[in-house]
């Protein structure tokens, strides 16, 4: 069916009789049969039966076993685990359809993820796992004091609560592709068995969930791409649709922070989104403190940083070969899918629709990297609330049973709360990818600085650092939510890759004109105009956000720090990074950590100390 933009930007479109309607192609394709919902049914079921072992059979109780596995995990499930939890449903389609609308640029942020690695190989890990925490934000009271720790775990709950919702949304999404059922039908069923083994088995349970998921991840993926790339007719024709359309290209190398895509915000911005992801985050961290020493965590790190270049790079592909399949007849314009990140869904029934149990598959897969993720963010939330807001306020130890009774009816409340937290994101209507990085930049800015300041700037004091992560959170609420406004009034927009409608063979009708169609030439001058009017800083590319957060909450806590002159000359030197420790005075070093940790009792006791320097002596000898 020939199609064409007339001047006032709307689609017409000519039908020819005897035609299918998109509606009668898009129910065509909704063959998920027995043997689909048998194979989904039965990831279910295995992540509920690994649940129930550890739960009731092989009893993960006690608060050291249920948060970090009594530190004794292997390190290949745990590395596995590692891939499953931070790859939710938000990359697997969210990254074939950034590369569908915008092209490869985006891939180069693989070498930022590179450089994570040996980030926080040398600094951060061996911080971490020397001081064998259990909440990540242990170590702010211990380096500062509780207040800070307080800011850092409000900024974890402020960022799991953004985050699982749309973890939770964009897997249902694939599911409604395929079958047409509702999404709010088959969240909260699919979450009550995330919730479920979760809840009764703990780390173990979740790490073990997540290393079965990993694999049919991974099959999944390539079980897509390589079907389809040998249907479509081969890897070379994929690359030459996707050269014509200018969506192989490099990233820019200009320095103008409000261009989308540079090779300086990919790495540079990619390379700081992922460090806070990766390296302070309580998801990742309590997956390192589950390994019974440094090596084997640094061994688990590199293993999953090559899984996710790998992931990253299969992701990409798998959009280039959607763009192969409907480079005649855009899928968007036509409306075959209601939003974009249904795109690999469409494709995946394209390509597998007629093998029985073959779409199963690919949506287990898609909602393993939701429920991994899930069950981290759960498990991690859990910790976080007892080790930090209920622990600390409790004169008396909590005993065993109270312990697992408080985790676990955290773990339900906050699954039951993200679920409903479903309809608020269904609203949002956007790319999930770029939300996501833009959104998680809010907390994620000023968390990575905080954890920063106390590792690589050892002058800065517990003042500086909690005014400067209160301002730099300030901050980058501000821009990120006056950025998504001036948005979703369309006086910012991306330019997106060209697409046809010319070789359709079905009748669609499109009444407005889309972003996504080409526009006339009046259209791009009126968005130029619009855009200049919005303030400079909200045209910053999203990448760019968590590196914003994080340079103003340093800068911010510098500056405090220098005004207010505290001394922080005594400092625990396993509280900085181990290339930092040399320059720091060793002397008195352990009872000063003790007066960090501690209250009233620690700090009269240094008192005596400094009072008395033939006993203090003594004791450092």
């Amino acid at each position: 069916m020939g199609s064409e933009i007339n001047p006032s930007g709307v689609l017409k479109t000519n039908w020819v009789p005897g035609q299918p309607t998109v509606d009668q192609v898009s129910n065509s394709m909704q063959i998920f049969g027995i043997v689909d919902y048998v194979i989904f049914t039965l990831m279910l079921v295995s992540c509920g039966g690994i649940g129930i072992y550890f739960g009731f059979i092989k009893k993960s109780t006690g608060e050291d076993e249920y948060l970090v596995g009594g530190r004794n995990m292997k390190t290949f499930p745990v590395s596995l685990s590692l891939i499953a939890s931070f790859f939710s449903g938000i990359s697997l389609l969210g990254t074939p359809t950034e590369i569908y609308v915008h092209g490869t640029s985006y891939l180069f942020i693989a070498f930022g993820v590179i450089l994570v690695g040996f980030t926080m190989s040398s600094i951060y890990l061996p911080v971490f796992h020397e001081l064998k925490l259990t909440s990540t934000y242990e170590y702010l009271e211990r380096r500062f004091d509780r207040k800070v720790r307080i800011l850092g775990s409000t900024l974890f709950f402020i960022g799991i609560m953004l985050w699982l919702p749309i973890v939770i949304y964009v897997p249902a999404l694939a599911f409604n592709q395929v079958t047409g059922v509702n999404v709010h039908i088959v969240t909260p069923f699919v979450c009550i068995i995330c919730i479920f083994y979760t809840c009764v088995g703990g780390l173990r349970a979740v790490v073990w969930t997540d290393f079965i998921q990993a694999f049919i991840m991974f099959g999944a993926m390539l079980l897509v791409v390589i079907k389809g790339t040998v249907d479509v007719g081969g890897l070379g024709v994929v690359l030459q649709r996707n050269r014509d359309s200018d969506r192989l290209e490099l990233p820019m190398t200009d320095l103008s922070p409000s261009t989308r895509h540079t090779i300086w915000a990919l790495v540079i911005g990619g390379f700081v989104h992922w460090l806070q992801s990766a390296a302070i985050n309580q998801n990742m961290l309590q997956r390192y403190m589950s390994l019974p020493n440094l090596y084997e965590a640094k061994k688990a790190l590199w293993i999953f940083i090559i899984g996710a270049m790998g992931l990253i790079g299969i992701c990409g592909y798998s959009g280039l070969l959607i763009y192969a399949w409907y480079h005649e007849c855009d899928p968007l314009t036509t409306k075959l899918v209601n939003a974009k990140d249904q795109l690999l869904p469409l494709l995946v029934m394209d390509v597998l629709g007629q093998f029985p149990g073959f779409p199963g598959l690919f949506v287990a897969g898609v909602f393993s990297a939701a429920l991994s993720s899930l069950s981290t963010g759960l498990n991690s939330m859990a910790a976080v609330i007892f080790e930090d807001f209920i622990k600390p306020f409790r004169k008396t130890p909590f005993s065993t049973r109270a312990a697992d009774i408080l985790m676990k009816l955290t773990v339900v409340i906050l699954g039951v709360v993200c679920v409903g937290l479903v309809f608020i994101v269904e609203k949002a209507g956007t790319h999930v990818l770029e939300l996501t990085i833009t959104m998680s930049a809010i907390h994620s800015g000023p968390s990575l600085g905080i954890f920063s300041i106390g590792i690589l700037l050892p002058w800065v004091n517990a003042k500086g650092a909690l005014i400067g992560g209160l301002c730099g959170l300030g901050f980058m609420g501000w821009v990120t939510f006056s950025a998504q406004a001036a948005i979703a009034s369309g006086n910012i927009i991306s330019d997106e890759k060209s697409v046809t409608t010319e070789g359709c063979t079905y009748w669609f009708q499109q009444a407005e004109n889309l972003l996504l169609a080409v526009p006339p030439d009046s259209v791009f001058e009126t968005t130029v105009e619009g855009s200049s009017e919005t303030w400079a800083i909200y045209r910053v590319s999203y990448l760019w956000y968590t590196v914003t957060g994080a340079l103003v909450t340093m800068s911010i806590g510098l500056i405090v720090s220098i005004i207010s002159s505290e001394n922080v000359n005594k400092l625990d030197p396993t509280l900085v990074a181990p290339f930092l420790r040399k320059f720091l005075k060793t002397d008195n070093s352990i009872e000063l950590h003790q007066v960090q940790i501690n209250s009233v009792h620690e700090t009269r006791f240094a008192e005596e100390i400094t009072s008395e320097p033939s006993n203090h002596t003594k004791r450092s000898t």
